[in-house]
């Protein structure tokens, strides 16, 4: 088989391509794609070519871990049928071409427990689900507390001021630098940070990825208090020690998402309770998919960008 495919070959080269794609096995869905999310945390880091070095990345790659379609192949004895609506957070199914991610192409192979069925009326909404698994990851488990100070009014800290909402805990405050990010809130307020005096938070959700930041959090928190580091940092985190020492500060790493998070976030997101509206700002056909990376990466308006695959050959 073969598919129209986002290739990114190096930082800022990027293009359409044709590629060849490694035949289904046993276990696996043929998926073909309607559309596909552009990630401005990890993918522009690539973009950028400021990524570190991690296993299994490298050049040239297909991008995107947001993605869903309809199964057009199954197994003989799969959970899945043909028609089904899915959401994939990509595929490693390419001759050529690294496929960590893999998500923005038309066509790809993915083994089925790596998918999940979705309601084909969520849209392109569907592939925000890795997003809000992301975010529900950060915050749901044993011994953890929901945030009462978000950082950054982006995609993620959207997620995570509306699941938090969700779970009935009181609304939390976000910090947003940018005036034309304030808009869009759900039952909380977003504020400029230079107006906020507060110092006794609870728990202070970082979406910002901006890791010059974590001595200003540390002194606003209440003693005893954590920081959740939720974002992706790429330079060295650093802070000094006495004003940690006398809050008796706490840090945690939230990392990605796990199939239980994808699961509990559908039913969210199904029931009513997790709002996906509003989240997507753009869209752009596939066959424009430089321009619409150079939008997703650089235009601040641009909370989220989507590349639609339907036309796309």
């Amino acid at each position: 088989m073969q598919t129209t495919a986002v290739i990114l070959k190096g930082p800022q080269d990027l293009g359409l391509d044709t590629l060849n794609v490694t035949d289904p096995v046993a276990g696996d869905l043929v998926v073909r794609i309607n559309y596909s999310g552009i990630s401005t945390g990890t993918e522009k880091l690539f973009w950028t070519g400021d990524m570190p070095p991690f296993p299994g990345m490298g050049y040239p790659l297909v991008p995107g871990y947001e993605a869903t379609g309809e199964v057009i192949e199954v197994g003989a004895e799969g959970a899945f049928k043909v028609g089904d609506t899915v959401f994939v957070p990509g595929a490693n199914c390419y001759d050529g071409a690294f496929g960590l991610f893999g998500g923005a192409s038309r066509l790809l192979v993915s083994a089925e427990d790596r998918a999940i069925k979705i309601d084909g009326g969520f849209g392109a909404e569907g592939a925000l689900l890795a997003l809000a698994a992301t975010a529900r990851h950060a915050m749901a488990g044993q011994g953890k507390v929901v945030p009462d100070l978000i950082v950054g009014h982006g995609v993620l800290g959207r997620l995570l001021a509306r699941l938090t909402i969700a779970a009935g805990a009181p609304a939390p405050t976000v910090w947003e630098v940018e005036p034309s990010r304030r808009n869009g809130a759900l039952g909380y307020e977003v504020i400029d940070p230079a107006e906020d005096e507060r110092c006794n938070y609870r728990a202070i959700y970082d979406a910002s990825g901006a890791a010059d930041l974590v001595p200003t959090l540390i002194g606003r928190l209440a003693k005893g208090g954590e920081i959740v580091l939720a974002g992706f940092y790429t330079s060295n985190i650093s802070f000094s020690f006495p004003p940690a020492f006398m809050k008796e500060a706490r840090i945690r790493i939230a990392a990605e998402w796990n199939a239980d998070d994808l699961i509990c976030t559908r039913a969210l997101v199904e029931s009513g309770a997790l709002s996906l509206a509003g989240i997507i700002t753009h869209a752009s056909q596939a066959v424009e998919a430089r321009r619409a990376y150079e939008v997703a990466f650089n235009d601040s308006a641009c909370l989220k960008m989507m590349l639609d695959w339907r036309d796309t050959a």
